[in-house]
């Protein structure tokens, strides 16, 4: 009787733990999203031309077409951070999401050839297919995402045995550099090498309302996708044979988390190019805040990379105006300590 008092009192305890981790998860959601808000509309007046909050407020309800605030506003700063918060958040889970269902800390998009998969369709498309509707391009980001993972899943299911975290990132590093440099090659022989450079040093400069109208529906999509997902995550997380103990149909929830992840980086990459280190850092933060529970990690993930991006797209038009640093210098400037940290704990892996 001693014992299974000892052990109802652990259940008590973990379902309190639980529920008091949502509770906090979800305040530090609601948090954020006002902060991102607050932080959205700060970036809306920054920039080469500095605008009056008022003048923010007016281009909405008052617009005048006469007047270049309310055009400037409206045409270039508003569709901007909106593809910030979006691409933001989108790198941010489908990192969460292949941290979750590969138990690998190291998972990125950026680190393990999706990212350079996506763009490397970009190149083709530039070169040969110049004239491709964006629904187009978005559509090859997504194959070009899926051919960087099968190359990367591929070449590392040859060694045979279990992938360490650093032997992952070991071959999505080496992906990397080939797709990228095949990229280049493409972009040089074909003359497209100013529209490749965009996408590779990442940048939210050319977003418009056509990308976000087209984009936003399979982001949201993706999103909310991963949250009703997220609790298979969690399972997953904690090992293939514990979650099969628990009736878990784990090649499905693989295959589904697979397509979030894919949706999420090929849209982003579409928009604003091979960003790394997003999917890397924010989903270690929200697990430093909220707890190892991917019903939590993936919410807070989602409001967090938003920040990240607004800000650092905030910084790229503000630091040196009107020359605009590349947002994915300014993220690798703390992205690359980071997965040096990282590395440096998971050596003893490799």
């Amino acid at each position: 009787m001693k014992g299974l008092n000892s052990i109802n009192t652990g259940t008590k305890d973990m379902r309190y733990i639980e529920k008091k981790g949502r509770w906090v998860a979800l305040l530090i959601t609601l948090l954020g999203l006002g902060l991102l808000f607050l932080l959205m509309a700060f970036s809306i007046t920054k920039g080469a031309v500095k605008i009056p909050l008022t003048s923010v407020w007016d281009s909405l309800f008052r617009f005048d077409e006469s007047n270049i605030h309310h055009l400037i506003i409206l045409d270039i700063r508003i569709p901007r951070v909106i593809a910030s918060a979006l691409v933001g958040a989108g790198f941010a889970v489908a990192g969460a999401i292949m941290q979750g269902i590969t138990r690998n800390p190291m998972a990125d998009s950026g680190l393990l050839g999706i990212n350079a998969g996506a763009g490397f369709a970009l190149s083709i498309c530039f070169a040969f297919f110049p004239g491709m509707q964006y629904i187009q391009i978005i559509l090859f980001s997504f194959l070009g995402a899926a051919f960087g993972t099968a190359l990367v899943n591929g070449i590392t299911s040859l060694r045979g045995g279990e992938s360490t975290p650093m032997r992952l990132v070991l071959v999505g590093a080496a992906v990397t550099a080939l797709l990228s440099s095949l990229s280049q090659g493409i972009a040089l022989c074909f003359n497209v090498a100013q529209n490749i450079m965009f996408w590779t040093v990442g940048g939210v400069a050319g977003s418009n309302w056509e990308q976000i109208k087209i984009i936003f529906p399979w982001i949201m999509g993706a999103l909310i996708g991963a949250i009703i997902l997220s609790r298979y995550i969690s399972i997953l997380s904690l090992g293939e044979e514990v979650a099969k103990g628990l009736g878990l149909n784990t090649a499905m929830i693989n295959i589904l988390s697979s397509i979030m992840v894919l949706i999420l980086a090929g849209a982003s990459v579409s928009v604003v190019g091979a960003v790394g280190f997003i999917g890397l850092m924010v989903p270690h933060l929200s697990r430093y805040i909220v707890g190892l529970d991917y019903r939590n990690i993936i919410p807070v993930s989602a409001v967090l990379g938003g920040i990240l991006v607004v800000v650092a797209d905030l910084g790229a038009r503000t630091l040196r105006p009107p020359v605009e640093i590349p947002i994915g210098s300014l993220i690798a400037l703390v992205g690359v300590p980071f997965f040096l940290y990282l590395a440096r704990k998971e050596r003893g892996a490799v």
